[in-house]
C-alpha cells in the first residue's frame, strides 16, 4: 500500500512509501546527520537511495547537487514522487540503474561526498532470503557489497572526498580493512546504541580518499530512553 508521510519529524519534507517494500528507518536519518559537509561541496552521490530519505534530508544541510541511484524501478518511482512533492527536482537527480553499470560512465574524481546505507548481510548457504525481492536486495549483498562500494568510492571521489556509510558493528574491522585497501582512510566512527546498557546495533563510519592517518571516535548515540521514547539527541536531528 502506497502512502505519503512526513519524513520522521521533518515537517517540511514528505516521502512516499509502500508497506510491501523496504521502508526507510532511523539509519537514514542518522547518516545525513553524521557525514561531514562543508560549503565547498558541489556533488553528492547517494548509492542505493531507496525512496530518497537520505537525499531529502541532505537538501536541508547543503545546496550541493545530489545524485541518487536506485536499482529497483518501483522503489525508484517512489523516490521520484518524493522528490517531486517536495519541489526538489532542481537539486536531486535520480537514476534507475545498477551502480555497477554507471561507474565507468562517470568521470573519475567527480563527487565530493558519497553516502550509502548498504545491504548489511552477506549471502551464503545459510542466508534466509526474503520472499520479497525488494527487501532481499535492500538487506542482502546481492548487487552491492562493502568491497565493491569502496572500489566505486575510490574511483568516483575527488581527492580528499569522503564516503560515509551506516552499517552493523560486527562488520567494522572488515569495513576498515576494505577502506584502506582502496586508499580510503577511516577518519571518524560513531557507535549507536538502542538504550543505555545495551550492545551497539549501528555503526556510522566515514573515510577520506587519500586522507592522512588519524581516526576520531565520536561520543556514542543512545536512540531511546528507558521508556522507549527518542532521546534528546535524536529529537534534535529531527529539528
Amino acid at each position: 500500500m502506497e502512502v505519503v508521510n512526513y519524513l520522521l519529524g521533518y515537517n517540511n519534507l514528505k516521502i512516499y512509501q509502500n508497506s510491501n517494500m523496504f521502508n526507510f528507518s532511523l539509519d537514514s536519518v542518522l547518516l545525513p546527520n553524521f557525514v561531514t559537509i562543508n560549503s565547498k561541496i558541489k556533488q553528492v552521490l547517494d548509492i542505493g537511495c531507496g525512496n530518497a530519505p537520505i537525499s531529502l534530508i541532505l537538501t536541508t544541510k547543503t545546496k550541493a547537487h545530489i545524485t541518487g541511484v536506485e536499482i529497483q524501478e518501483k522503489v525508484y518511482k517512489l523516490a521520484q514522487k518524493s522528490v517531486e512533492i517536495n519541489n526538489l527536482n532542481h537539486q536531486i537527480t535520480l537514476i534507475n540503474d545498477d551502480i555497477n553499470n554507471l561507474v565507468d560512465k562517470w568521470e573519475s574524481d567527480f563527487f565530493d561526498i558519497i553516502v550509502c546505507n548498504p545491504p548489511f548481510f552477506k549471502v551464503n548457504n545459510k542466508s534466509r532470503l526474503n520472499e520479497s525481492d525488494y527487501k532481499t536486495i535492500a538487506r542482502h549483498e546481492i548487487t552491492l557489497n562493502v568491497e565493491k562500494l569502496m572500489e566505486i568510492s575510490r574511483k568516483l571521489l575527488k581527492n580528499n572526498g569522503v564516503v560515509a556509510i551506516v552499517h552493523r558493528p560486527e562488520r567494522m574491522i572488515e569495513i576498515i580493512q576494505v577502506m584502506r585497501k582502496n586508499n580510503i582512510e577511516p577518519k571518524k566512527i560513531q557507535l549507536v546504541y538502542p538504550k543505555i546498557g545495551e550492545t551497539a546495533n549501528i555503526i556510522l563510519i566515514e573515510g577520506r580518499k587519500n586522507g592522512n592517518e588519524g581516526l576520531t571516535i565520536l561520543p556514542p548515540i543512545i536512540t531511546h530512553n528507558k521508556n522507549g521514547k527518542y532521546t534528546e539527541i535524536i529529537k534534535n536531528f529531527f529539528e
